[in-house]
């Protein structure tokens, strides 16, 4: 594997393991705050963080460039963080959300063929199946899927939606620019809606001395700044490095990382979930081997 490569599949891995973590971090916060406070202060802390950094960067960027990479923070960021923590706030089943979330993949394909002229082909396409039905596969496998709350599905399936919107607009409009760049400035301005939101929705009132409200909202910040900020900016790099496609392929390396944390509590691991791993892994290599060739 060349130097390239292992820096893409690192790069890979690190979003991996943060998205799939992010997970728990809203389930935790939910037992202090709303799924609304939940979201805001994971947007604004994720962009006010970046504020120093964009008042540079603002400059470097083409003022035709401005509005597409304020749209990147609105789908990218803004909209899919109030749908997931809506979703899981209301104990959406854990099995369903993560076979939804997987659907980004398929949504940047789907979205890039109809509006922006994505050339794909066959190889990428099987990929991306096969990875789909082995993530589908190790969600039966550990228990099923509970269709407690299944209205709120949608919502998941509306943010992977928005994802494929994102990185298909990035892909096509904004490859050429420096994807610090973005993530910075498109973060940036999302700090002014959710400042609007955080007051509307009494954010000054919450009793933060309360030990679970403290815990929520510091986990909302680590949500905002990790999960966020730190993963928007590895993931422009990587749709610069490896194009849209393999980038969205973030979403089958999540049952990895659940996996991991299982191991880390002792819990048991099938042969039947190590190999539904195996089947995701092809699909992951289908999908990025014919990106490689190409490029």
């Amino acid at each position: 594997m060349n130097r390239n490569k292992l820096i893409n599949w690192g790069i890979f891995i690190v979003l991996s393991f943060i998205w799939g973590s992010s997970f728990i971090l809203m389930k935790v916060s939910k037992d202090g705050l709303s799924a609304v406070q939940i979201a805001a202060v994971r947007i604004f802390s994720a962009g006010i963080i970046f504020v120093p950094f964009a008042v540079f960067h603002l400059s470097k960027i083409p003022r035709n460039k401005l509005f597409i990479i304020i749209l990147s923070g609105v789908f990218g960021n803004l909209l899919p963080a109030f749908l997931f923590a809506e979703a899981i706030s209301k104990n959406m089943d854990s099995a369903l959300a993560g076979i939804l979330n997987s659907l980004t993949p398929l949504c940047v394909v789907v979205i890039g063929i109809s509006f922006f002229k994505l050339k794909v082909n066959s190889r990428q396409v099987l990929g991306i199946v096969i990875g789909f039905l082995g993530l589908s596969l190790l969600s039966l496998s550990k228990g099923g899927i509970k269709f407690d709350n299944l209205g709120y599905a949608g919502l998941i399936l509306i943010a992977t939606i928005f994802y494929g919107l994102n990185v298909n607009l990035v892909s096509r409009y904004l490859n050429n620019e420096n994807p610090f760049y973005i993530a910075t400035v498109s973060l940036a301005f999302m700090t002014i809606p959710t400042a609007i939101i955080l007051y509307k929705s009494n954010i000054l009132s919450i009793p933060i001395a309360e030990p679970v409200v403290l815990h929520a909202f510091i986990t909302s910040v680590i949500l905002g700044v990790m999960g966020s900020a730190i993963a928007t900016a590895l993931f422009y790099v990587l749709v610069k490095r490896a194009g849209g496609i393999f980038a969205s392929l973030v979403t089958y390396g999540i049952p990895f990382i659940a996996l991991f944390w299982g191991f880390v509590y002792a819990e048991k691991i099938s042969l039947i979930q190590i190999a539904c791993l195996a089947i995701i892994l092809v699909g992951v290599y289908l999908a990025n081997r014919k990106i490689k060739e190409q490029g």
